[in-house]
């Protein structure tokens, strides 16, 4: 086996009034797992994207040397010579192609122009087993794929390249626990082969299992480095933040009344993905001002779903009622919900939450707009960015200006973004749903005290989320999902999190 050996030296990357990386270094043998992590924004993906060549070397200071030499003009191409491959966090794949095609695109077995098909289903098929993905025919097209077997798949694609050295940046964001386990055991395999192997993440339980060192960035900057078996989960945070994590959740007292603001009876939601059943099944319950209502469940159970069919994102084969304020109201879109004061941070904030090409200000506006316009058709912009700027100052959005491009921020600072599109409409009622996926430990302490905050103002949330530690400490009660209906309710000390997996499995 051939021994490997990778090193960033001296990295620093700027941008135009910032400082993206500063003097950033790092070592890499095969068979080895460096673990990396950091608030959103800190650089860890800048750092990245200059090892894989998509920052050339002409656009950066520093050094990447591979087998004790210098590598001269970095670019995409050598560093696949080199064999880095990457796994992003959005998966990659051409959706109307086969599941054999993704897998080997520019790869493809034969002799010239000629594809060996017959070799080609053999060799899918075995990766396909590999990644626990065995029961997909290799000539199945992507399209009606899951996001996380779709990420399973950019994943293989990467492994067939034969890799010396893989990056993995939050590859476990759209995975179920079974396909993690699938993964891990992938991961582990790789590094038996002795690739060299970099994992991003900010759920810092999986770099304690995989990793053999962990290495902090903040602020653009390499804070320090360990082996995992010399450290623990509070020095990360403090490394990554830059404070004391003492307190994650907020401990104000609920201001949560017997007031009933929402109340939902007799809600039938269809199964997505099978005909002629349903995920929920005429379920019925009620939301008090102030609270934090948590709805647990395993994948699946239709949390999201339920939300949706509320929300009026889905009708088709819904039905329910809906009352606010003891007064019935009918929901048939999302422009109903908005009119009778409901917003919605929804799981895929990169789907549908806000819009790439826009600026962080028209997408604070995007809900509110209709305000802007004191004269028919015409916007008043002057006060649309009074209202943005006083958005962006309290939910310390990080970023240039305000006319930064939302697609081009952090995952936290655009979901952010998100947050204040809704609450710039002052909204009675806000649901989110995963409502700090993908989002780093310093961020998700700044989510849990503005969401505790907005309780404080009077407005009642509907959490869902698939974070244990969040749901049972940000709610007030808890609604478990499964089958079809809700299997408990938890308040006070039984909300545990042994107890919602009781419910959960029914």
């Amino acid at each position: 086996m051939l021994q490997h050996t990778l090193e960033m030296r001296h990295v620093t990357k700027r941008f135009p009034g910032v400082l993206a990386l500063d003097d950033v270094s790092l070592e890499l043998k095969s068979g080895e797992i460096l673990a990396i992590c950091g608030e959103n924004g800190a650089g860890k993906s800048t750092l990245m994207k200059v090892l894989s060549g998509s920052y050339t070397s002409h656009e950066y200071e520093g050094e990447i040397w591979f087998d004790g030499q210098k590598v001269e003009h970095m670019n995409v191409a050598k560093a696949r010579e080199i064999g880095i491959e990457m796994v992003y966090q959005e998966t990659n794949v051409f959706l109307d192609g086969s599941v054999m095609e993704n897998l080997f695109v520019g790869n493809l077995p034969g002799k010239g122009s000629l594809v060996d098909f017959k070799e080609l289903k053999e060799r899918t098929k075995a990766i396909l087993e590999e990644i626990g993905l065995g029961d997909i025919s290799p000539t199945s097209v992507c399209r009606p794929l899951s996001s996380g077997q779709l990420q399973l798949l950019s994943i293989a694609r990467s492994r067939v390249k034969e890799p010396n050295v893989m990056v993995f940046d939050e590859p476990t964001t759209a995975l179920t626990d079974t396909e993690v386990s699938h993964l891990f055991a992938l991961i582990r395999k790789l590094q038996e082969e002795g690739v060299a192997i970099i994992y991003i993440s900010h759920k810092l339980e999986e770099i304690f299992e995989l990793a053999d060192r962990v290495m902090v960035i903040r602020d653009g900057k390499k804070i320090s480095e360990y082996k995992v078996s010399e450290t623990n989960r509070n020095t990360l945070i403090e490394d990554m933040i830059g404070r004391s994590m003492t307190d994650m959740y907020p401990h104000d007292p609920s201001p949560m009344t017997d007031e009933v603001v929402l109340s939902v009876k007799h809600l039938t939601v269809p199964n997505p993905t099978a005909t002629d059943m349903n995920i929920v099944e005429d379920i019925e319950f009620e939301l008090h001002k102030g609270e934090i209502l948590g709805l647990g469940g395993l994948i699946g159970a239709g949390r999201s779903e339920s939300l949706g069919a509320i929300y009026g994102q889905y009708t088709k084969g819904v039905t329910k009622e809906v009352y606010i304020d003891g007064e019935k109201v009918e929901i048939n879109s999302p422009d109903d919900a908005i009119k009778a004061g409901i917003g919605f941070v929804t799981e895929e904030r990169k789907r549908n939450g806000f819009v790439w090409l826009l600026p962080i200000y028209q997408n604070i506006s995007l809900i509110s707009l209709r305000t802007m316009l004191p004269h028919k058709y015409m916007i008043d912009f002057d006060a649309e960015k009074k209202q943005a700027k006083t958005m962006f100052d309290r939910l310390k959005i990080k970023a240039p200006t305000m006319n930064t491009l939302a697609g081009t921020l952090s995952g936290g600072n655009q979901q952010k973004v998100v947050l204040g599109k809704w609450l710039v409409n002052n909204p009675k009622i806000l649901f989110v749903d995963e409502p700090t996926k993908g989002i780093d430990v310093g961020t998700k302490a700044e989510f849990y005290k503005i969401l505790r905050e907005l309780t404080q103002q009077g407005i009642s949330i509907i959490m869902v989320s698939s974070d244990m530690p969040e749901l049972v400490n940000m709610s007030d009660r808890i609604l478990v999902l499964s089958s079809g209906k809700i299997q408990g309710e938890l308040t006070g000390e039984h909300r545990t999190q042994k107890e919602v997996m009781e419910l959960a499995i029914r």
